[in-house]
């Protein structure tokens, strides 16, 4: 699969398989579901466990099994967490970080314009802005955000599907995380790692194990690498469909609605990750799964189901009904998703309204694209304006 398209091959599965047996590079084989209704259900009911993946081979692409941190629990446990994190990502919170994220977003657009009438928006643009953003919710001086940008790629690229790479960057962002807690110990402060510490230090049963992975791989891989793959593949879509361009040129307030069909049209995530094992014998479909057996859950697959989606496989700016499973459903919906799409909508409006004349630099053919363990998306995009 090249560019934004899906492989045709989920298509197939989802009218003739739409429940198949899979095997990953590593663990055990699974069920893979690519229908919109059985991934809602396996991403929601009950019934469907993460918690038990943890002390099994679960199918997985990275060679150790590592845990998994806020993923791999059900309730309690996770409700505990996530009510604990979901106070930093209110509606009214995400809303007023609107015009910080806007000044970055200029200002990184001036820096670009400043170079010359090119540059490559992967890592002029779209890397150091949902980087950025992430470290002013937890807090990271500026000066580190260098460092924070180097590990979110080292945990998401391919490279970390190895256990090697993993062993190298996790003890060193652990312990330079562990500096930053000690530090909010003696001086509290009011981000979201400071909150953290506190809710860890007054009793709110929050593990300084699991204060780190929040911290760490939660927000880094979770957040910021996803937003920094998202803006140059909905560039891209945007580019090679002239069409849609103009009309969200002509109409900016279609942005928030646009947003969400760049989400569902453009595969970001196309690893179906984090199986769910079934507590007792559930149905999908015609299929009998049986308590045990893993279910992987295609989460691109099911955003092109045209028994949900008219002209699934089109891309739409003015799709009204919009239900994709990009950021998840039920209780892992990503609970930074109003975060992503603020950054999303910043990022589009501030490049159209500053590049007028916005074009592909070598032309869409030529465009390399990096697939990582989470996300995809260009390894590189020149733009010229």
């Amino acid at each position: 699969m090249r560019d934004i398209q899906v492989s045709p091959l989920y298509a197939k599965l989802r009218a003739e398989e739409p429940l198949s047996l899979v095997r990953l590079p590593y663990g055990e084989p699974a069920w893979l579901a690519t229908r919109h209704d059985d991934v809602k259900t396996v991403l929601t009911d009950p019934r469907f466990s993460r918690a038990i993946a943890q002390g099994l081979d679960q199918p997985r692409l990275r060679a150790e099994n590592t845990g998994d941190g806020i993923m791999g629990m059900d309730p309690p446990d996770h409700t505990r967490l996530r009510k604990l994190v979901g106070k930093a990502f209110t509606a009214r919170r995400v809303e007023q970080m609107r015009a910080g994220v806007a000044q970055r977003a200029r200002d990184l657009v001036d820096a670009m314009k400043r170079g010359g009438s090119e540059a490559d928006l992967v890592e002029e643009f779209a890397r150091p802005l949902p980087v950025s953003v992430i470290c002013d919710l937890l807090g990271v001086p500026y000066e580190d955000h260098s460092r924070f940008r180097r590990w979110t790629e080292a945990m998401t690229n391919e490279e970390s599907r190895t256990a090697d790479v993993l062993a190298e960057i996790g003890p060193e962002l652990d312990e330079y995380l562990g500096g930053l807690i000690a530090q909010r110990r003696r001086r509290p402060t009011d981000d979201l790692l400071g909150a953290l510490v506190r809710a860890r230090d007054e009793g709110d049963r929050l593990t300084e194990a699991e204060l780190i992975s929040i911290a760490g791989p939660g927000l880094l891989a979770g957040g910021a690498e996803t937003v920094t793959c998202g803006i140059p593949s909905f560039v891209y879509a945007l580019l090679t469909h002239p069409d849609q361009l103009a009309l969200l040129r002509r109409t900016p307030e279609l942005m928030p609605t646009a947003v969400e069909e760049l989400l569902r049209h453009v595969p970001i995530n196309t690893a179906a990750m984090f199986a769910r094992y079934p507590l007792e014998d559930v149905r999908l479909g015609d299929t009998l799964v049986r308590a045990g057996e893993p279910v992987l859950a295609a989460l691109h697959a099911a955003n092109r189901d045209p028994d949900v989606f008219e002209n699934p496989e089109g891309l739409d700016l003015t799709r009204a009904r919009n239900p994709h499973l990009t950021f998840g459903h039920g209780p892992h919906h990503c609970i930074g998703a109003q975060l992503a799409r603020l950054e999303l909508q910043v990022a589009l409006t501030t490049l159209l309204e500053s590049f007028p004349e916005l074009h592909l630099v070598d032309g869409p053919e030529n465009v390399e694209w990096k697939f990582g363990v989470i996300v995809r998306g260009p390894s590189e995009l020149r733009v010229g304006w």
